[in-house]
């Protein structure tokens, strides 16, 4: 369905949209966390390409005015999955993307250094799609395959590396449907 994990850190199978805001990891520095993020642009709107310009830096701030707020951000996510479960891939999942800004997980600040920041459209209170949930399965098993020391353990929401800063993926996210829905060779016990 996504294909593989090339050496180069592209899923194989899916769409390719890159995006200049990245940089290296930090040596030595092994991934080890997905965050899962909620995004809608603008916000409660699906659909349309607003979320690619945005993490490509061409979202044009006059065609709405939440995007006067956020147009000269520099983000962006190594995936996004769109409410019809179609994946696009922005940044290698060898390189550090820029989704979790100040975080911290477990102790360990900045949280960009070694995870995978995947975005999930929606908002916070409103239900995320079954096409949504069978792509972010389907990605999960291929990351947990390709990086040993990722899990089920090791998914978090952005919320929980920067809580009070960030809501996402929020309420509406069902982490029990997420996290039953893989196999059971998948997931380590803590």
């Amino acid at each position: 369905m996504f294909g593989e994990i090339g050496v180069d850190g592209w899923l194989t199978a899916v769409r390719h949209v890159p995006s200049r805001n990245y940089d290296d990891r930090p040596e030595n520095c092994d991934v080890s966390l997905i965050v899962i993020h909620g995004i809608s642009l603008p916000p409660g709107v699906y659909g349309g390409s607003f979320i690619e310009e945005f993490f490509c830096n061409r979202l044009n701030p006059l065609q709405h005015p939440y995007f006067s707020e956020i147009g000269g951000e520099t983000v962006s996510a190594h995936l996004l999955i769109d409410r019809l479960g179609e994946v696009v891939q922005f940044v290698s999942f060898n390189r550090r993307a820029w989704h979790a800004g100040l975080s911290n997980y477990e102790g360990r600040d900045n949280c960009n250094d070694y995870s995978i920041g995947i975005e999930l459209e929606g908002v916070d209170d409103s239900p995320y799609t079954d096409a949504q949930y069978l792509a972010l399965i389907g990605v999960s098993q291929l990351l947990f395959g390709a990086y040993p020391n990722l899990d089920v353990m090791s998914v978090v929401g952005h919320s929980d590396i920067a809580p009070g800063r960030k809501t996402d993926p929020g309420p509406a996210f069902d982490w029990s449907r997420y996290q039953a829905s893989l196999p059971l060779d998948l997931k380590r016990c803590p």
